[in-house]
């Protein structure tokens, strides 16, 4: 029998400490570092920066590692256009074939305009589930 007392603290020094999801994801909305929250992503509207400015946190992990905010665009914009279907076209209406026109235009604008918002979640989302990886620093 060992008489060893366990120590939590000693255990969350031993392991990367991993942010908390809600705190992940206020992150990416902010389009802000997902480690620390103080870096900022982008350095325009669409090149990010290598690493974050105040953690020095590599951004992109691996070639294609931005393969799952393509994932994230595309459940949002197909969600959210069929939301626009249905409400538009069974609830308030309107000539299906005006609806489908005009959500051809809404899936070729909205991709672009969350782009920076799914790589940023995508980031957030991969720092919180993959805490190990995001606790250390690549060169």
């Amino acid at each position: 029998m060992s008489d060893e007392i366990h120590d939590p603290q000693h255990d969350a020094a031993a392991e990367p400490s991993r942010p908390p999801f809600e705190t992940c994801l206020k992150r990416g909305l902010r389009l802000r570092c997902p480690r620390c929250g103080q870096g900022k992503l982008f350095a325009g509207t669409v090149k990010m920066h290598e690493r974050c400015s105040h953690c020095h946190l590599k951004y992109e992990r691996d070639h294609g590692y931005f393969l799952g905010a393509i994932y994230i665009n595309y459940g949002l914009t197909s969600f959210s256009s069929a939301l626009l279907f249905v409400l538009f076209t069974f609830v308030l209406g309107y000539n299906r074939t005006h609806v489908i026109l005009a959500l051809l235009g809404y899936c070729c604008i909205v991709p672009v305009l969350i782009h920076r918002f799914a790589r940023s979640m995508w980031l957030a989302i991969d720092c919180h589930f993959d805490s190990e990886e995001f606790g250390r620093d690549d060169d």
